[in-house]
C-alpha cells in the first residue's frame, strides 16, 4: 500500500534504537526525509547510516523542553518545513508513591510530557499555516493500565495524552492530526537485555503469544501518518498484541 508519504519530511525524536528507530525506518522506507535525535553522536550517527539515504542526525536531549525545542529547530533548519512530528522519549526510573520523593516528579514531566509539548509548540503552527500536518506520538501502554512500580511514568504519560488529545480538537479543522501510539513489549534491545534472546518469559501474558517486532509498531506509526488516516485523529492507540484488558 502506497502511503503516499514520499517527498514529506519528518522529525522522529529518541530514534538511535528501538521503537522511534523502528518508526524512522518504516519512514524512509515510504519516502520520508527524517531527522532522528539522540544524546550520543556515535550512536544518532550510526542509526542515521543504517537508515540510509538523507536522513539526518542530530544530537539532541528532548528530556528537557529546551533541548525539545532545539531538536524540531534544527531538523526544520536541515530538511525545511515538517510535515511529521514523531514524539518520543524514555522513560523515568521505576518507584512506587512510598518511594519516590516530590523532586522526582518535575524532571518525570519534563522529559514524558513538556519535552512533547515543547515540539508540538515549535512544529504544529507550521503545519496549520500550510494546512497539513501529522503527529504521531510514542507513548506507553501505561497510560490504559498503569504499570506497577512506574508511577513517574504512569503520571507523565497520562499527562501527555490529555495534552494531545486537546491539541487534536484544536487543529483538526486545519488539516493537522494528532494521535499517539502505546507500544506494549516489543522485541527492541530494551526487551532483550532484560530477557536475553528467548523473549518466550516475556510474551506469557501477551494474548498473541509474542511481543511485537518493532518493524510492525513502524508501520503503525507510518500509517497514521498518511492521507489514508486523514480522518484519524485524536487516538491514542495500544499496540500491545492484546494486553491491555480495558473495553477503553
Amino acid at each position: 500500500m502506497d502511503l503516499g508519504l514520499s517527498g514529506r519530511t519528518a522529525a522522529v525524536a529518541g530514534a538511535s534504537a528501538g521503537l522511534g528507530l523502528a518508526a524512522a525506518q518504516v519512514l524512509v522506507a515510504e519516502g520520508v526525509r527524517v531527522a532522528i535525535c539522540g544524546r550520543d553522536r556515535e550512536r544518532i550517527d550510526a542509526a542515521a547510516a543504517e537508515l540510509g539515504g538523507d536522513a539526518v542526525p542530530i544530537v539532541a536531549d528532548v528530556g528537557t523542553p529546551d533541548g525539545a525545542t532545539a531538536f524540531v529547530e534544527e531538523a526544520t533548519a536541515a530538511l525545511g518545513p515538517l510535515d511529521i512530528l514523531v514524539p518520543n522519549a524514555g522513560g523515568p526510573p521505576a518507584g512506587t508513591f512510598a518511594s519516590t520523593p516530590l523532586d522526582a516528579y518535575l524532571p518525570a514531566l519534563q522529559l514524558n510530557l513538556l519535552s512533547t509539548v515543547a515540539m508540538c509548540q515549535a512544529a504544529v503552527p507550521a503545519m496549520v499555516d500550510r494546512g497539513w500536518g501529522r503527529v504521531v506520538a510514542i507513548t506507553s501502554a501505561s497510560v490504559r493500565q498503569p504499570v506497577p512500580q512506574l508511577i513517574l511514568s504512569n503520571t507523565a504519560r497520562a499527562g501527555v495524552t490529555g495534552f494531545l488529545k486537546t491539541l487534536s480538537l484544536e487543529v483538526a479543522a486545519q488539516g493537522v492530526t494528532v494521535n499517539s501510539v502505546q507500544p506494549g513489549l516489543h522485541a527492541t534491545d530494551r526487551l532483550t537485555h532484560l530477557y536475553g534472546d528467548d523473549t518466550s518469559a516475556a510474551a506469557r501474558d501477551v494474548p498473541t503469544r509474542t511481543v511485537g517486532r518493532p518493524e510492525d509498531f513502524g508501520a503503525v506509526v507510518a500509517f497514521l501518518c498518511s492521507d489514508a488516516a486523514r480522518f484519524v485523529t485524536g487516538v491514542a492507540l495500544p499496540v500491545d498484541g492484546g494486553s491491555t484488558r480495558g473495553l477503553q
